[in-house]
């Protein structure tokens, strides 16, 4: 009879939280340095750069890897030996274990949890409650595996009941490029086969949990149906030519992994849940002799990565910029931003809009202004400001012709695709839509100088602020025109790889 401490299954949830905060897994590091090695296209490259730079910057800060620190999803396997020293259910322990890791002042994780979600969704404050999983298996062992899900790849989750004679991979294949860019590609896919609506969702996500290993899978062949789907969706998907952030290029997918389970006879559940470009997940056991302890990966095992900067980029000044020189602007082109920037998202956006619909004055002036699409982690120590990286810019979208119209916004900054109404209005109002690596939080905050509230501050993380920018890099996603790089980029490199018969193998 094995007795775990409630202790040490709180101790070890807090550990492996911060620990997957700032520790990318290494064979995650592995395939994206391989991505970027093989990557063609000279935006997604650079995109593949930023967030290689940003892990190993992580690593070595000890700092998160993305601003958006997710929501918190723990399995257990509990042996049916295991005897609990505890006067707090399971439940309570690894919630009290997100607690304290959210809550950690050397590395202060962002908390995104709101409760009420279809009423006043106030933040819990702590990130707490987790997602939690359980299976009691035979043993004397506490079996753990700790994720950080963000919410631009979770919102991506697709589902459907196929009749028995669909075709999985055919669904798949229609549902990847409605995914757009907003869950931060290249990164992985969960699909989930078969049982239940909920069971082929559980699947899914537990199939993320699972190492990045399709090399070893194209070498020997496949011994099953999963195996057969995960070779065929990775190729398929490739050749899709959605590339690194959207892009195009020639990596979409890292791995794809496959779980099924049985499933009744009428039915074909079928459940896919993207893994982003931070992707956060550890494992450990509890076998009685205290809390886990955690290996760190060692720093040589990141690539040395050196953002290559190309005739395309521009500096671009901020406190002085026109829309004369904003129609200068290609689709494609790199941008150095410096000067003062303005942020706001979901929760301000609907605020300033409500507010102008009553004809009230806004807190601050944004004519001329960029609004960057970002909810920052907290600073530490000497910080400005914690990791900061975009936020899916779709989201704001329903708000953005009146943004433009009623107060004079230049530009907007944010993370993956526009939506069709958004796209009208940027092309009607002669505005730009520029692009930041999403899964590059802790580089794009070291471009930030000066940062303070401006308006809301009882929003939270949600709140107005303005930065002072030096150096910080994005790509025009859309131009002046209503000319989308998300739309162009993959259709251009669609076609190449069709041209080149390129054989998707990690090794290449």
């Amino acid at each position: 009879m094995t007795v775990i401490k409630q202790e040490d299954l709180i101790e070890s949830v807090a550990g492996a939280l911060q620990f997957i905060s700032y520790y990318h897994p290494a064979d995650f590091i592995q395939a994206m340095d391989q991505a970027y090695q093989r990557e063609q296209n000279p935006a997604a490259r650079d995109a593949i750069a930023q967030i290689l730079i940003n892990s190993r910057m992580c690593a070595e800060g000890q700092r998160p890897i993305c601003q958006d620190t997710g929501i918190v999803t723990v399995f257990l396997k509990v042996g049916m030996n295991v005897q609990w020293q505890a006067d707090m259910s399971v439940t309570d322990m690894c919630n009290e274990g997100i607690r304290q890791a959210y809550m950690n002042p050397d590395n202060v994780l962002r908390a995104s949890i709101l409760e009420d979600p279809d009423g006043v969704r106030k933040n819990t404050g702590d990130n707490t409650p987790g997602v939690i999983h359980y299976e009691i298996v035979p043993g004397d062992t506490v079996e753990v595996h700790v994720a950080a899900k963000g919410g631009g790849s979770e919102a991506k989750s697709k589902f459907a009941m196929l009749n028995p004679s669909d075709s999985v991979v055919e669904w798949v294949l229609s549902m990847v490029p409605l995914m757009g860019a907003g869950w931060c590609p290249p990164g992985m896919l969960g699909i989930g086969i078969g049982g239940t609506a909920e069971k082929a969702m559980i699947l899914a996500k537990e199939a993320l949990l699972e190492p990045i290993d399709i090399q070893e899978l194209q070498q020997r062949g496949a011994t099953n149906r999963p195996e057969e789907l995960r070779l065929e969706l990775y190729d398929k998907i490739n050749r899709l030519g959605i590339g690194a952030q959207g892009l195009g290029g020639l990596t979409t997918v890292m791995d794809v992994k496959v779980k099924d389970f049985p499933s009744h006879a009428a039915n074909k559940a079928v459940a896919i849940i993207p893994n982003c470009a931070a992707t956060r997940h550890t494992h450990f056991t509890l076998d009685g002799n205290g809390a886990a302890k955690l290996v760190p990966p060692k720093l040589e095992d990141w690539p040395q990565v050196t953002r290559e900067v190309g005739d395309n980029v521009k500096r671009v000044n901020l406190n002085t910029v026109t829309r004369d020189e904003v129609k200068t602007w290609l689709p494609g082109n790199t941008l150095l931003l410096s000067g003062k920037m303005l942020t706001g998202r979901d929760a301000a956006h609907k605020k300033m809009v409500d507010m102008i619909a009553k004809g009230e004055e806004l807190p601050v002036d944004m004519t001329g202004r960029f609004i960057y699409y970002v909810g920052p982690v907290d600073p530490i120590r000497d910080e400005v400001v914690g990791p900061a990286g975009p936020t899916t810019a779709t989201r704001m979208d329903k708000f953005t012709r009146t943004m433009l119209e009623k107060t004079g916004l230049l530009g907007m900054i944010g993370k993956a695709e526009r939506g069709s109404v958004a796209i009208e209005a940027i092309k009607d109002f002669e505005s730009v839509y520029l692009m930041a690596v999403g899964g590059a939080a802790y580089l794009v905050s070291q471009a930030i100088k000066a940062s303070h509230v401006v308006a809301f501050p009882e929003l939270g993380m949600e709140a107005i602020y303005e930065f002072d920018l030096e150096d910080m890099p994005v790509t025009v996603a859309v131009d002046h025109l209503g000319i989308s790089i998300h739309q162009t980029g993959p259709k251009i490199w669609a076609e190449k790889i069709s041209q080149q018969e390129i054989e998707f193998n990690p090794s290449v």
